[in-house]
């Protein structure tokens, strides 16, 4: 048996018999009570002294390695110190072993600051958060954007768990079509907490059983961004939406989150909103934020 699939509705047919009867609003255009509060926050979380002394380190290290590189036109290392920098304090738990992506050098190696027994900083706020959001009866949407090599989903559960909350981790290998039934399973499980990376739930899926989200870190695409936080501030919401972004203080995910909100209020500005997003506290005035980054890496 063979299988093809048919027409269409093609873009002549829209052009034609949808656009002249489409009025396209977006949520916030509904007004009435349609859609609860939404409220953005920051949370800049300090590290523990030993992380930071470790970080210190390892920026030095890895800035003074990458000048070296580009001195001689080698931008191959750009992308590796960027990633490093942005994910080792939030990956600390393991060792991280920095080579050159070409020659394989050793560039730098960190031992981990924290085991099994002890908890980072941004855990910490975050646990506190959930159990207090818990107390008022409010389920949270935790996302984490490491979900492969440097995992964190599995740590996170087991911290939340420790702390009397029932967790269930969402990962890549639920099928797409299965997502919306396993997330609602869950729930019916009573669970406290979801962890997930935003990219699996960016679109398609109304989690508002789930009116807390909270970002542990947010990556880099302002699209998905955008969608993943807005995830249970849907019609059909009745609960106040509340978006917590985490960060670790005075490190590269500053920077980025920075980065994030810059790109966020220059998306919103050019579709006519004017920013209000939690991030926009990070937009000082004055030059780019990506120019900003790229100074403290190599100044």
């Amino acid at each position: 048996m063979r299988t093809v699939k048919a027409p269409g509705f093609g873009p002549k047919g829209i052009l034609r018999y949808v656009l002249p009867f489409t009025v396209f609003l977006k949520l916030q255009d509904i007004g009435g009570d349609v859609l609860p509060p939404y409220d953005e926050e920051f949370v800049e979380v300090p590290m523990s002294s030993e992380q930071a002394r470790a970080y210190d380190r390892l920026s030095r290290e890895l800035t003074q390695a990458l000048k070296e590189a580009l001195a001689h036109k080698d931008t191959t290392l750009l992308g590796v110190v960027l990633n490093v920098l942005l994910a080792w304090p939030d990956c600390c738990f393991r060792p991280e072993t920095v080579k050159h992506p070409r020659s394989r050098a050793l560039i730098n190696f960190s031992k981990s600051i924290f085991d099994d027994e002890s908890t980072m900083p941004k855990e910490d706020e975050l646990v506190a958060m959930c159990r207090s959001e818990k107390a008022e009866g409010r389920k949270v949407l935790v996302y984490s954007t490491y979900t492969g090599k440097r995992d964190t989903t599995s740590r996170l559960k087991r911290v939340l768990e420790q702390a009397g909350l029932k967790v269930a981790v969402l990962r890549s290998s639920i099928d797409t079509s299965r997502r919306e039934d396993w997330i609602a399973d869950q729930v019916e499980k009573g669970i406290d907490i979801l962890i997930t990376n935003p990219e699996l739930v960016k679109t398609g899926l109304d989690l508002l059983d789930f009116p807390t989200i909270a970002f542990m870190q947010t990556g880099w695409n302002v699209y998905t961004l955008q969608q993943a936080a807005r995830r249970s501030w849907r019609i059909g919401q009745h609960r106040a939406v509340r978006v917590v972004f985490f960060g670790y203080a005075e490190t590269s995910q500053i920077a980025c989150l920075r980065l994030m909100a810059s790109k966020i209020a220059v998306a919103q500005s050019t579709s006519g909103d004017i920013p209000e997003s939690g991030l926009d506290a990070l937009n000082s005035d004055g030059e780019s934020v990506e120019m900003e980054l790229a100074r403290q890496l190599v100044a």
